[in-house]
């Protein structure tokens, strides 16, 4: 059951999807500067591509800044992490050692193992 319901979810979005490009096939132009600055640099650096294709890659960028950003605001969290186990572990504190026991052992089991069975 879950299973259909996931491939119904990916189902609609890749039906979205190909609507959003069918209905966007506009060429447009991108350009990296304002024309007068590109005239006052000598460049004028620009590409030509669909308007679904920019807004894909837009998405797309968005998303790994955005993962990137969060990795990195969180690396203050997993550090902390990792000193607080290794004080647990070396401290001989119970349940430290991957051997928890009583209610939620399991999924404390996969969260220790990294979701590796």
């Amino acid at each position: 059951m879950l299973r259909a319901l996931g491939w119904l979810f990916w189902g609609v979005v890749v039906v979205g999807l190909v609507v959003l490009g069918l209905a966007n096939r506009e060429v447009v132009g991108l350009h990296l500067l304002p024309a007068a600055l590109a005239a006052m640099a000598g460049v004028a650096p620009g590409v030509e591509m669909p308007l679904f294709l920019v807004i894909f890659l837009s998405v797309a960028l968005g998303l790994v800044i955005g993962l990137i950003w969060e990795w990195l605001r969180e690396g203050r969290l997993r550090s902390e992490l990792r000193r607080h186990r290794a004080r647990a572990r070396r401290d001989g504190r119970p349940g430290t050692d991957g051997a928890t026991t009583g209610p939620g052992a399991e999924v404390h089991a996969l969260l220790d193992a990294g979701g590796r069975r």
